[in-house]
C-alpha cells in the first residue's frame, strides 16, 4: 500500500516563561538536540531550529497527521524535562503555553531556514520580521 505524498511546512516560534533568558549558552544545543529529536520521533524533517535565550524557531516539514499543537506541545515538555531534571536539576525553566505557528510555501523554506540560523545577528541589529517573530496574540503589532 502507499503512502500519501505531502509538502507541508510549518514555522513554530515559543518563548520562554515571561520571556526570561533562560536558554543560556551552556544548554542551549542539548536543547535543541532535544526538540529535534522529538520532532523526528513524530515523523517531522527539521530543516532549522535556532533562537536566543528568551525564545526557539523551528522550520519542519511535517505529515498531514500530526497535529502543530501536538508536536509543539511535545517538543516543549521535552525539552523542559531535560533542562529541569537532567542539565540544571533544581533550576527554574519553563515555556510559556503560546505559540507562534505559520505556513511556509516550499519556495519559501530556504529564506525562512536562513532567517532562523541568522536569529542572534538579527536580534542583535534589531534585524527582525515582526511577523515572523509573534508568540501569541499579545505580540500583535498595534
Amino acid at each position: 500500500m502507499s503512502a500519501p505524498y505531502s509538502e507541508l511546512y510549518a514555522h513554530c516560534v515559543w518563548a520562554t516563561w515571561d520571556r526570561l533568558p533562560l536558554i543560556v549558552p551552556a544548554i542551549e544545543s542539548d536543547v535543541y538536540a532535544m526538540i529535534n529529536a522529538k520532532c523526528t520521533e513524530l515523523g517531522c524533517t527539521v530543516i532549522a531550529i535556532g533562537g536566543i535565550e528568551d525564545h526557539v524557531h523551528l522550520l519542519i516539514r511535517y505529515p498531514p497527521s500530526l497535529h502543530i499543537s501536538r508536536l509543539i506541545g511535545e517538543a516543549k515538555g521535552v525539552s523542559s524535562h531535560l533542562v529541569t531534571h537532567r542539565l540544571a536539576p533544581g533550576s527554574f525553566f519553563k515555556w510559556q503555553s503560546s505559540y507562534g505557528v505559520f505556513s511556509i510555501s516550499k519556495r519559501s523554506v530556504d529564506q525562512v531556514a536562513a532567517y532562523i540560523h541568522s536569529q542572534k545577528w538579527r536580534h542583535a541589529q534589531g534585524r527582525l520580521i515582526a511577523a515572523l517573530e509573534r508568540c501569541s496574540e499579545e505580540d500583535k503589532p498595534k
